[in-house]
């Protein structure tokens, strides 16, 4: 079953956040806006939750640190104790001081890791997927807003071209 979309483009970003809030005001939902650029405030016009991506990267970090813990009190500790520089292994309490840059550098490793896969899954890019962008001219120099049409086609576009629109296009999305 394809559905009906109109593709309102903008040329001023300025103007696409004055047709957002328009469109918002108006009721209307507003199902993806592509830019060629990040336009600073458009999530919150949009009305978008925020993200909770940082709380991820939090607990990606835990789970960097614990395991680095525990793998350097398996390693150095109880699997094979070593007597450097005068310096027993027989707790890792003594030694926590020699594991501190290995646990940071583990906690690091395992948030930015993490936080990429977890990104790139959240967002639904994984290799060799298909560009889904419905207008070359929005990677360059255009802005185009994507709204769900219900039944009232005319009253749209007449709406979308009162907001400032160079173009209004309806569009059979699959």
């Amino acid at each position: 079953m394809s559905n009906k979309v109109i593709h309102a483009i903008y040329n001023d970003d300025d103007i696409l956040m004055d047709a957002v809030k328009q469109t918002r005001a108006a009721h209307h939902h507003i199902e993806e806006i592509y830019t060629p650029f990040p336009v600073h405030g458009l999530d919150k016009a949009m009305g978008l939750a925020p993200t909770r991506l940082a709380i991820c990267s939090f607990l990606y970090g835990v789970v960097g640190l614990a395991f680095a813990t525990w793998m350097m009190n398996f390693i150095m500790i109880q699997d094979w104790p070593q007597d450097i520089g005068g310096k027993p292994s027989f707790s890792y309490i003594d030694n926590m001081p020699a594991f501190v840059p290995i646990m940071f550098e583990l906690t690091v490793f395992f948030a930015a890791h993490l936080m990429v896969i977890t990104f790139y899954m959240r967002s639904k890019l994984w290799p060799f997927k298909v560009a889904e962008n419905p207008d070359v001219r929005t990677t360059d120099d255009h802005f185009l807003m994507e709204v769900g049409i219900h039944g009232n086609e005319d009253e749209l576009i007449s709406f979308f071209t009162g907001t400032g629109a160079v173009e209004v296009k309806v569009v059979d999305k699959h």
